[in-house]
């Protein structure tokens, strides 16, 4: 007893050095007994460790440091904040100390501790642990443990550069689309659905055509010069980040409602528009510009700017500054869930075609059909082709869906022939579309079909927009001469609501001109409607083609046509679109 005494009063204590740290007061032991060479061992083993580390007693519920090793005493000098008191005392650490003995000192504690401020202060991983054995040995009844703080402030700043750089842009040095979304979220979350911020958009138009002709280096001067005048006509407290290649958001902070997003636009609008000087080039530029505000349609920061992005798409589209409406966001839904059914449909075969005649006004008879998408939903119903077509040529769904309609109308006619007899004088007419043409082989399509189903070349029209031959004039040009080459006749169709040119009318083998029922309808009670039907029909047979007009629904109208010269009509005067065995009926009851 009287050896273990002495030895606790013999052993190292640790005290204040003349650096203000800890310091472990070397005594020479009064004793060789065990307990000497266990306090030995632990300060040997403490001394040993990579971290700053020191055993911590609980005496009655007042805790002091046993032993420490260098490391500890190193950083307790050195301390950022509250460098006055014992680093146990720090109240991050001296609570999880005090939470780790309330709890029994049978488990253990880990805490985050910063010494100093968030940027240049200091981070370590706190541990606290059991030493239950020391206690035991001691036998004097107090609770020890072992605190251990690993440094992690290189790790932090680490962190903190990687993250600085994943969030900003490398070239402008703004932030870049995460971070702008980050911003955006917090002021949604902050917002309580007033309406204080805006997002803006900013496309630079054109832009494609300097990294084409000056190279990326031009570009990049470009976008760098485009960032400093944006930054010119912000405000205190408005982002800017770069979001895309040439694009831009800003998320600006609002006094005054929309009128402050409309005058923050024709800031940034009246800084583009001062040409780029490029080496020797002048360059201008132009941008497209959406808006969205906080609101009822924007319950996050992702959702906000989605609609600055619905607002941007018009924007591009009408050149004008457009601000996102209420329900432009479940319309884009709307369109892909009728992406994924209409896919679908496709797959399984829910289309279906109907046929509407074709008449020629000489004769009043009928000389074929004109093939139309139909699509029944099971849900919605019957969807209009106005509505899916353009769904089906966003989404590329245009080049199974053509090869559908060609093969089902020429397999309609060939059925036609097999119940007359042989082939029936009519003439099959399916649309192509423009994006179709762009990116399928119609051609080759066409003459693989028109074999498998045995019908000659000149009984299929092959209707064609305008925008198809505009668009890439020299593929369309000789994609219209392989289909001559098939006899498959070409038609234009609503021809004179694009952008019609002489000049292709007069080049490309175009059989016949479909006058669009935009002109025919209410003909008679419109005379420029009636200058417009003349003046087209006087055209095509100056060219030598025929015409067909659309839209027929009176017999008056009807009369008009074939007395101006018109070649065909077709329209609900005749016959709505019809079944195909509804149509072969119809033209079989003309005979008679």
């Amino acid at each position: 007893m009287q050896v273990a005494e002495a030895s606790r009063k013999s052993r190292a204590h640790p005290k204040r050095g003349a650096n203000g740290g800890l310091r472990a007061v070397a005594s020479t032991p009064a004793s060789t007994g065990p307990v000497d060479i266990a306090a030995t061992a632990r300060r040997s083993f403490l001394d040993a460790l990579p971290i700053a580390t020191a055993v911590v007693v609980d005496r009655g519920g007042v805790l002091s440091v046993a032993d420490a090793n260098d490391r500890f005493g190193a950083l307790d000098a050195s301390r950022l904040v509250d460098a006055t008191l014992p680093l146990i005392d720090c109240v991050p650490i001296a609570m999880a100390l005090r939470s780790f003995f309330d709890d029994g000192g049978t488990g253990s504690v880990c805490i985050e501790w910063r010494d100093g401020d968030s940027v240049s202060g200091r981070h370590f991983n706190v541990y606290v642990a059991p030493l239950d054995s020391i206690a035991a040995q001691l036998g004097d009844g107090s609770a020890r443990c072992l605190l251990s703080l690993v440094d992690r402030t290189v790790e932090v700043s680490n962190a903190r550069s990687l993250r600085a750089e994943l969030l900003h842009d490398s070239l402008t040095g703004l932030p870049n689309r995460s971070a702008f979304a980050e911003a955006v979220e917090e002021v949604v979350d902050s917002a309580g659905g007033e309406v204080h911020h805006a997002v803006l958009l900013v496309d630079l138009s054109r832009f494609s055509r300097i990294n084409e002709s000056l190279g990326g280096v031009a570009g990049d001067e470009v976008i760098i010069t485009v960032a400093r005048r944006l930054i010119s006509t912000l405000r205190a407290g408005d982002l800017l980040a770069r979001v895309g290649g040439d694009e831009f958001g800003i998320l600006l902070r609002l006094a005054n409602g929309i009128e402050d997003a409309a005058a923050a636009a024709r800031r940034i609008q009246a800084v583009l528009s001062t040409p780029f000087r490029l080496a020797r080039f002048e360059v201008g530029l132009e941008c497209a510009i959406g808006c969205a505000m906080i609101g009822d349609d924007s319950a996050s920061g992702e959702e906000l700017v989605r609609n600055a992005q619905f607002a941007l798409k018009r924007a591009k589209s009408t050149g004008r500054v457009e601000v996102h409406h209420a329900g432009e966001a479940a319309c884009a839904r709307y369109k892909l869930d009728l992406e994924t059914e209409l896919r679908r449909a496709i797959d399984v075969g829910d289309l279906r075609l109907a046929y509407q005649p074709i008449v020629d006004l000489a004769s009043n008879r009928v000389c074929g059909f004109e093939a139309l998408s139909r699509w029944n939903h099971p849900v919605r119903g019957s969807i209009d082709p106005a509505e899916f077509i353009p769904v089906a040529e966003e989404a590329s769904l245009i080049v199974p869906l053509g090869r559908w309609a060609l093969d089902t109308a020429l397999a309609t006619l060939a059925a036609w022939d097999k119940q007359a007899g042989g082939p029936v004088p009519l003439t099959m007419s399916v649309n192509v579309s423009a994006i179709q043409l762009a990116r399928d082989d119609v051609p080759g399509v066409i003459a693989a079909l028109l074999a498998q189903h045995g019908i000659d070349g000149s009984r299929l029209v092959v209707e064609l927009t305008e925008s198809a031959i505009v668009q890439d004039p020299e593929r369309t040009t000789r994609a219209l001469q392989a289909l001559k080459g098939l006899n498959v006749r070409v038609a234009m169709d609503d021809f004179g609501t694009g952008y019609s040119s002489l000049s292709y009318l007069r080049k490309l083998p175009i059989d016949n001109l479909k006058i669009d029922r935009s002109f025919v309808s209410g003909m008679l009670q419109d005379r420029d409607k009636v200058a417009i039907v003349r003046a087209v029909l006087s055209l095509a047979d100056a060219l030598g083609k025929t015409t067909t007009a659309e839209g027929v629904e009176t017999v008056e109208l009807s009369q008009t046509l074939a007395a101006l010269g018109c070649s065909h009509g077709q329209g609900y005067f005749y016959a709505a679109p019809l079944e195909a065995d509804a149509a072969l009926a119809y033209w079989q009851a003309q005979l008679g």
